[in-house]
């Protein structure tokens, strides 16, 4: 039996859930927690449910599996590292890459023998399937896998409470990938500072969904139309997420400059006033955001750049070709001249800034001249990182049925051209800085003993030696030299003009 959810959450009660058990490994909650759905906890340090959860894909996928743990830890459930001692299993699923739906069936192969191993020694197992392959593929996992109990879009996590509910009430699976009319972060718990407690950066979602629709992109269609946060509720667990220590901040959307979050005076803001209002949190020393587009990067967000010293100078701004032919037939809404624009403007407000891209080569009717404008734009550019990939056809997609689809080989070559290019820009910008002095944000311990590492503004790991008490804490360092992936450097007393 399926049951399809719709509607907004109903108030759940733990006695139609299985019955707790207790797991060694688990991490458990008082009931201090904060509550989501009306469910309750039992007194602090009750047994728990296991909870594993298995991410794939982009970092939004990260911060909704963070937030996902925070809504089923009112019904008892808390992390497990191992599949075998969860009661929950969740697969928080990406359609951005390659065959995303059938390595989803392949998991859930491997994750149906461990359930099945589980009801024979009687420790029943609630199996679900979440994030945007889920949105995509929800009927069909169904069909294919009726072993899972839950499929789940990316906008109905805050409904998890109901499902866990219904599928053990009614002993069928349960299907929600609506779009609801509500917004979910009105309905999660505010539980931020476990999920970030004693880690340096975190990620903070601020806006989902797509309103572009790119022809080769599934985003508009697993994600939905754009939506913004309200600016109080991302102050407020920004707020919270810097208590805990957190001192980076990465806000995360698929558009994210396209923010536009309601006020406290009641007034629409965009980003760059939300990056003002978060710069002025105690204890938050950095700022980041990803992912951009060119259509969105407002003269205000520029400015900020110039203006916010929290603001890193480092910019995530997908072009995906340097060819107007093919930036017309993926609807990217803007020319490889405007881009150019875009980034001397950038660069006129904040001349330190390091760029990053995505590209992707071999889009249905991609000539050698509209490969080679690519390679022209990049040279012209500079850029000190970038993903590039070969297209690969997303069903539903506008790029899927389009003619002069490109041979494999002929992508091939070109993606390795296009990233040899990449990888010697970005060996040149950090080349560039070696010999500065450059304030580090110290992360955590680097692999040898003695060894701490931490990021650079510009985003790259930098490892010194020094004591563990630099973990959380932005010091400058001269940067010495520089490895394929990371720098190495010397603290110092001082940051010296550079």
């Amino acid at each position: 039996m399926v049951r399809r959810l719709a509607g907004t959450s109903a108030t759940v009660t733990t006695d139609l859930l299985p019955p707790l058990t207790h797991n060694a490994d688990a991490r458990t909650y008082g009931s201090e927690s904060p509550q989501a759905g009306g469910a309750e906890i039992g007194p602090a340090h009750a047994p728990t449910r296991g909870l594993h959860m298995i991410t794939w894909g982009c970092q939004m996928n990260v911060y909704d599996s963070a937030r996902m743990t925070d809504v089923l830890r009112p019904l008892g459930y808390a992390p497990v590292e191992s599949a075998s001692d969860a009661d929950m299993i969740i697969l928080n699923t990406c359609h951005i890459r390659d065959r995303a739906a059938e390595k989803v069936f392949s998991e859930l192969g491997r994750l149906r023998l461990i359930k099945e191993e589980r009801k024979a020694d009687g420790r029943p197992t609630v199996l679900a399937v979440a994030g945007c392959v889920a949105q995509a593929e929800g009927e069909q996992i169904l069909k294919r896998a009726p072993y899972v109990d839950i499929v789940l879009g990316p906008q109905t996590y805050h409904r998890l409470p109901e499902m866990v509910a219904r599928a053990a009430r009614a002993g069928g699976s349960v299907i929600d990938t609506d779009f609801p009319a509500e917004q979910k972060f009105d309905f999660l718990p505010e539980v931020a500072a476990p999920q970030t407690q004693g880690n340096v950066t975190a990620f903070l979602t601020v806006q989902e969904g797509c309103d572009k629709f790119c022809s080769f992109c599934v985003v508009p269609y697993t994600r939905g139309a754009e939506a913004s946060r309200a600016v109080a509720s991302v102050l407020a667990e920004a707020r919270r997420m810097a208590e805990s220590g957190v001192r980076e901040i990465t806000l995360l959307g698929q558009n994210v400059n396209a923010y536009h979050g309601e006020g406290p005076d009641g007034r629409i803001w965009g980003l760059a006033r939300l990056a003002e209002a978060l710069s002025s949190i105690p204890g938050l020393a950095r700022i980041r955001y990803t992912t951009s587009h060119p259509r969105d990067m407002g003269d205000d967000l520029i400015a900020a750049h110039r203006d916010l010293p929290a603001l890193m100078p480092f910019l995530h701004l997908p072009v995906q070709s340097g060819s107007d032919t093919i930036l017309k037939a993926m609807n990217r809404g803007h020319t490889a001249d405007e881009y150019r624009s875009l980034v001397e403007k950038l660069r006129t407000a904040r001349p330190d800034i390091a760029l990053s891209s995505d590209f992707i080569v071999g889009h249905p009717g991609e000539t050698d001249e509209d490969f080679e404008a690519t390679m022209a734009l990049i040279r012209d550019v500079g850029f000190a990182q970038a993903y590039s990939f070969k297209y690969s056809i997303r069903p539903g997609t506008p790029a899927a049925g389009a003619p002069r689809q490109i041979a494999e080989a002929v992508k091939d070559d070109r993606l390795q051209a296009l990233q040899a290019l990449l990888r010697e820009q970005q060996d040149a910008f950090n080349a560039s800085v070696v010999g500065l002095t450059a304030p580090v944000l110290f992360t955590g311990r680097g692999r040898k003993p003695g060894q701490m590492v931490g990021r650079s503004p510009w985003l790259q790991p930098v490892h010194v030696d020094g004591p563990d008490t630099l973990i959380g804490v932005e010091r400058p360092v001269r940067l010495d030299a520089r490895f394929s992936n990371s720098l190495a450097g010397t603290l110092v007393k001082e940051c010296a003009p550079t």
